[in-house]
C-alpha cells in the first residue's frame, strides 16, 4: 500500500532546488537544464558517425552522460512519487476557478493526470488536437533551442547567476504561456 504524504510545502521545496544550483556548479561544474537531453540522446544512438547530422558529431560521453543520468533520475523519482509516496484513487487537487475556466472552453474530463479530451490518442486524432499537441511539442523544442534552454534552465540556472538572457527567456516563457493560455486556446477550443 502507497505511503500517502502531503507535498512539502514551498518554503522547504524552493530552498532545496535553489541549492541545487549551487552544488551542481561546485561538485562537477554544471548548469542546471535538461533540454539539451534530446540532442544527448540522438547522438548517444548506435548509428554511424558519418550518417548523422553535424549537429550530432560531437562527445556526447564527456558533455552528456550527467545530464542523461539527471534526466532518468528525474522519471525514477516521478515513478516513485507516483507508484510509492501517492494514493492513485485520491482526485488530483484543482482549483474550482481553473475546473470553471476548463468547463468554459469545453474541458470538462478532469479525471485523469491531464484531460483526456486534450491529450489522448483519440484527440490526438482531430486536426486541433494534432496542432496543439505536434506543433506544440515542436514550438517547445523550437524554443527552447533558440532561447539557449529550457525553461528550468533559465528560471533556476539562468536567473540565479544574474543572467540577462535568462531574465529575457523567462519573461519570454510566461508572456507566450499566458497568450496561449488566454488567446490561442480558446481559439482552438471555442
Amino acid at each position: 500500500m502507497p505511503v500517502v504524504q502531503d507535498p512539502w510545502p514551498w518554503y522547504v521545496a524552493g530552498p532545496l532546488i535553489g541549492l541545487l544550483v549551487p552544488a551542481l556548479l561546485v561538485f562537477g561544474g554544471k548548469a542546471f537544464g535538461l533540454s539539451a537531453n534530446l540532442r544527448h540522446a540522438c547522438a548517444a544512438l548506435p548509428v554511424p558517425e558519418r550518417s548523422k547530422p553535424g549537429f550530432l558529431r560531437y562527445d556526447w560521453r564527456s558533455a552528456g552522460t550527467w545530464n542523461l543520468v539527471f534526466a532518468l533520475g528525474i522519471a525514477v523519482g516521478g515513478f516513485v512519487g507516483i507508484r510509492l509516496l501517492s494514493d492513485p484513487t485520491a482526485p488530483l487537487a484543482i482549483s474550482a476557478s481553473t475546473v470553471a475556466a476548463l468547463a468554459d472552453l469545453g474541458v470538462t474530463d478532469l479525471a485523469g493526470f491531464v484531460p483526456a479530451q486534450l491529450v489522448s490518442w483519440a484527440a490526438l486524432a482531430t486536426p486541433v488536437g494534432a496542432l496543439m499537441v505536434l506543433g506544440g511539442g515542436f514550438l517547445v523544442g523550437f524554443g527552447a533551442r533558440w532561447a539557449g534552454g529550457c525553461t528550468s534552465g533559465h528560471a533556476i540556472s539562468g536567473l540565479a547567476a544574474l543572467q540577462i538572457p535568462s531574465l529575457v527567456a523567462v519573461v519570454g516563457f510566461f508572456v507566450g504561456g499566458l497568450a496561449v493560455t488566454h488567446l490561442v486556446l480558446p481559439l482552438l477550443l471555442g
